[in-house]
Order: structure tokens, then sequence, then C-alpha cells
């Protein structure tokens, strides 16, 4: 994606709210997303996906794209790319989550606003209030159920 002045900010807010569901995915071997990548096993990966995520997020809210990527070279550490949609109301990011051994990365793609507004600061905005909405916890420790 051609990044835009807002991209790097809208990154940071995606990225912190999905840390949780990276940390989860972390915690699976390697080994075994490589394979279901490899054999494209997709929808294994989507139940995995969808399982880490139902502890954070209301259901359908972080789901598995269209693919993924590893880097499996003799004596590194496996690197693994997986596509995700996160789709809190009214505003849908495509975004690549790179799992590492000791660390996570999220890259958007392209974020699409059901009704955009013409101020880009006001569309940030918007996106941090949805992702904070379709938490299960919000950030102030409240629990949100429904």
């Amino acid at each position: 994606m051609k990044k835009c002045p807002y991209t790097e900010e809208r990154e940071k807010i995606v990225a912190q709210a999905i840390s949780p569901v990276a940390s989860e995915l972390r915690l699976l071997d390697a080994a075994d997303l490589v394979a279901l990548l490899r054999f494209e096993f997709y929808s294994s990966l989507a139940d995995l996906v969808a399982s880490a995520a139902e502890l954070y997020f209301h259901p359908g809210t972080v789901i598995f794209g269209a693919g993924g990527e590893y880097r499996l070279d003799w004596g590194d550490k496996p690197e693994v790319s997986l596509d995700l949609e996160i789709r809190p109301k009214d505003v849908t990011i495509y975004a690549k989550l790179s799992l590492a051994e000791q660390q996570a990365g999220l890259e958007i793609n392209h974020v699409a606003f059901a009704n955009p507004s013409p101020d880009p600061h006001e569309n940030t905005a918007f996106l941090a209030r949805a992702l904070d909405e379709a938490r299960f916890v919000k950030q102030g420790g409240s629990a949100v159920y429904g």
C-alpha cells in the first residue's frame, strides 16, 4: 500500500488494539502455522485466528483474510505473516500481521470507512473509537457484553 501521512498513526492504533490477539497467535507452534500455510489449510487458519480473537473482540471483528506467507530458512527462526481483516462497525482494515519468535508487527494495506469524513483526522479518531467499541473489555477496564 502506498503510505499516506496517516498510515503510521493508524497502524499504531490497530497494532495496539490487536496486540492481545497477536500474543495468542504467537503461542502456537510456528511449524504448525507454516504447515497450514504451505498446504493451504486456510479454514484451519481462520479457526485459529477466530479462536484467538474471540477472547478480546466481538465475533467477526478479527478474521483471517486471503492468505499468508512464511519464511523458513536453514539456521533462521521462522517468520509467519497472516492476512487479516479487522471489521469493527463501519470500517474494514485489511492488514498483514507478522509473527516472529520475539515480536509481532502489523502493516495496514487498506482502510475502508463506510462513511468517510473529508477530514482524515476525524477518520483516524473514528477508527480508534470503533476498535475500542468492538472489544469485550474497553481500555478503561469495564466489561462490555453484547
